[in-house]
């Protein structure tokens, strides 16, 4: 043997004596979590084994010897996993509020990362937004989409045009700093104003400022029923344009007629990936969505300047014109499935669908819209997803759990239940209960996948240095209560919860503790790491 190879060999068994001492090292830690099965969020079968939290941090996970721990916690016959990260809530400002900073109904769902900014609606001073977090602390952690809508409003207002070259440089700057201030990406909300007005070249060219700092591209597409494909085929077109990863927000089809169709809008995005370009997509496992009733019937172009313009217009608009006639074909096509969320001018429609409404009112449908958004609008829940289309989603690699909803506490409203129960009634309902999808999957798609993409490296899974967020689930009753009728039901099943190594649930109980954190991106380009 040579005298290298020989040196060579020498120092490949110092190391493997010296790896395997490190292993065989006693494990000090706060707590550790023993006895249950442990999903580490990669979408692996759970194994046996324990967690040890030292701190803020995951110092083991496996089997290891125990050192100096001050509390065992006995996990037999439970899951431990990572704490789940809700891609897609709009939580901007409940999440700094007393009433709800606490963020209850997430930590319930084993939730203990959310992301706001989304649908192109939040603030756009990052910087200012994720310092108020931190300022007063949070149940969850909280990372922030730049929302292009704001952006868009901040310099143009409702306008319905293009930006001039002053006020595109305005935009990219604004875009730039968000960036640097830790914003994670950008979205979009194309449906609503302002997002609506703005071009597949002015999203491109924001799009590609985000992009130059390894940030997503996370739209609520234009369309998601007779547009559906165009919409998918537009996101696509601009994170290849802008050279960022495309996210598209609550992958459906809505609307009766477009059932059925999300399958091929997901061969799209199968080819595109084929392709080399990254894309995925998050879903809310229940055939309802939620917005504004202006949103789902009144055309964007009747929407532009503000609620008071629209109002003005519709009174313009009477029967036999071209803007009455649209909506009347929209609420004719909607109306069965519109259930009335929130609406302070008649508190007993709420729970309702508009149907309904309309034949005791004894009045055309069109009227009872006409008079809402006279009074201030209204918020729906909207019937118009195919329960096939959900189940075929959801077992998709690429799609992510996300809610869509928002802190909440219970109060006089009826909005969409998925605020209390979307993390649950996937893992406990179509997993575990209804065998769906593999529970590995389930749990990867609340975890290491959302981490995955947003190029979050220090949460999402189960690993030795990882942030200490960890969730210790009971599967005979990890599940959601909360329902169209009784949407502020709070989840069960959740035994513990550690947010940043600080109990956040503690033997089924909330702790009320507030150890979230704002988790801000690094400005460097596609590293994906953070503070």
């Amino acid at each position: 043997m040579r005298c290298w190879q020989m040196f060579s060999t020498v120092a490949m068994l110092a190391t493997l004596v010296a790896s395997q001492r490190l292993a065989a090292a006693a494990i000090d830690a706060d707590v550790v979590l023993a006895g249950g099965t442990v999903f580490d969020g990669s979408g692996d079968d759970g194994v046996p084994g324990e967690v040890a939290i030292r701190g803020a941090k995951i110092v083991a996970v496996g089997t290891f010897e125990r050192g100096a721990v001050e509390r065992v916690i006995d996990c037999r016959g439970m899951i431990v996993a990572p704490g789940f990260i809700d891609l897609h809530t709009h939580s901007d400002n409940e999440i700094v509020a007393p009433d709800t900073r606490a963020n209850v109904n997430y930590l319930t769902q084993g939730c203990t990362t959310i992301v706001t900014g989304n649908c192109g609606s939040g603030p756009v001073d990052v910087k200012k937004y994720l310092d108020q977090v931190d300022a007063a602390g949070a149940g969850t952690n909280v990372l922030h989409l730049l929302p292009q809508g704001s952006l868009r409003r901040e310099v143009l207002g409702a306008a319905r045009r293009p930006p001039s070259d002053s006020e595109l440089t305005k935009m990219l700057e604004l875009a730039e700093a968000a960036m640097r201030d830790g914003a994670w990406g950008m979205s979009t909300g194309l449906i609503y104003v302002p997002s609506v007005y703005a071009s597949t070249e002015e999203l491109v060219a924001i799009a590609s400022v985000v992009g130059d700092h390894g940030g997503i591209y996370a739209s609520h597409i234009r369309g998601e029923g007779t547009e559906l494909f165009d919409a998918v085929n537009e996101a696509l077109e601009i994170g290849r344009r802008a050279k960022t990863p495309v996210h598209i927000s609550h992958f459906k089809a809505a609307g009766r007629n477009h059932w059925g169709s999300l399958r091929i809008a997901a061969d799209l995005v199968e080819k595109a990936q084929s392709a080399g370009q990254l894309v995925t997509a998050d879903q809310y496992p229940y055939t309802a969505s939620s917005t504004s009733l202006e949103a789902v019937v009144i055309p964007p172009a009747a929407r532009e300047g503000g609620r008071e313009a629209m109002v003005e217009r519709l009174d313009a608009a009477g029967p036999g014109s071209e803007l009455y006639i649209e909506i009347a074909r929209r609420v004719e096509e909607a109306k069965d499935g519109l259930q009335i969320a929130r609406y302070k001018a008649r508190r007993d429609w709420v729970g309702k669908r508009l149907s309904r409404i309309a034949a005791d009112e004894q009045r055309p449908a069109i009227d009872l819209v006409y008079e809402i958004e006279r009074h201030g609008g209204a918020s729906i829940v909207n019937f118009s997803m195919s329960e096939d289309d959900v189940r075929m989603a959801m077992r998709l690699p690429w799609v992510a759990t996300a809610s869509d909803g928002s802190a909440k506490i219970p109060g006089s409203d009826q909005p969409h239940p998925r605020s209390f129960g979307t993390f649950p009634r996937k893992i406990g309902m179509y997993a575990i209960q209804e065998d769906v999808m593999p529970l590995g999957d389930a749990i990867r798609s609340a975890s290491g996948l959302p981490a995955d993409i947003l190029g979050l490296r220090d949460r999402g899974y189960l690993r030795e240095g990882q942030a200490a967020d960890v969730v210790v689930l009971d599967p005979k009753t990890f599940r959601d209560h909360a329902t169209f009728d009784e949407p502020f039901r709070y989840s069960t099943g959740v035994r513990y919860s550690f947010v940043n190594g600080t109990p956040a649930i503690f033997d089924s109980v909330p702790t009320g503790a507030l150890a979230g954190r704002a988790v801000r991106k690094l400005a460097t380009p596609a590293s994906g790491a953070t503070e």
